[in-house]
């Protein structure tokens, strides 16, 4: 692949996933979560690095199907910020699992820096079924609000 990427998803940390947003100012990071995810838990805040983060929803809620027009709107939103095919993006969910497969689907689209933020916004659930107490976002302490 061009400069010295491999094909496939990267998974990358919370703490690795704000760094490079911080220093790579065409960088995105894309949330794939519902919009009752954002609405009630919250979303990323980027305000500090003066970036938005783009919302866009791998599942449909309530019935938790995959939206079929997915990659196109996407791609469209992508665009309108103006980045590309070699754009590094970030892909993140509650916890890893739907976000690496919309950066699968991207991958699989000609984007060729797709990255699975493997953590997500909430993280795994501990020991008393609870998210957001051992790992992601919000328990890493990055910035966010409620939306």
């Amino acid at each position: 692949m061009e400069n010295g990427e491999t094909p496939g998803v990267e998974d990358v940390s919370v703490l690795d996933t704000w760094k490079r947003l911080e220093s790579d100012p065409t960088a995105v990071l894309v949330d794939v979560r519902t919009r009752a995810e954002w609405a009630f838990v919250g979303v990323p805040d980027l305000s500090r690095i003066n970036r938005e983060v783009v919302l866009i929803e791998w599942q449909t809620f309530p019935d938790n199907r995959i939206a079929a027009d997915f990659t196109e709107r996407l791609e469209a939103a992508l665009a309108a910020r103006g980045a590309e095919k070699s754009t590094e993006i970030f892909f993140l969910c509650r916890s890893g699992g739907r976000s690496r497969m919309a950066a699968e689907a991207m991958t699989a689209a000609g984007f060729r820096r797709c990255r699975n933020v493997k953590e997500g916004f909430e993280g795994p659930l501990d020991s008393g079924h609870h998210r957001s107490q051992i790992a992601g976002w919000k328990f890493s302490g990055l910035d966010w609000v409620q939306g």
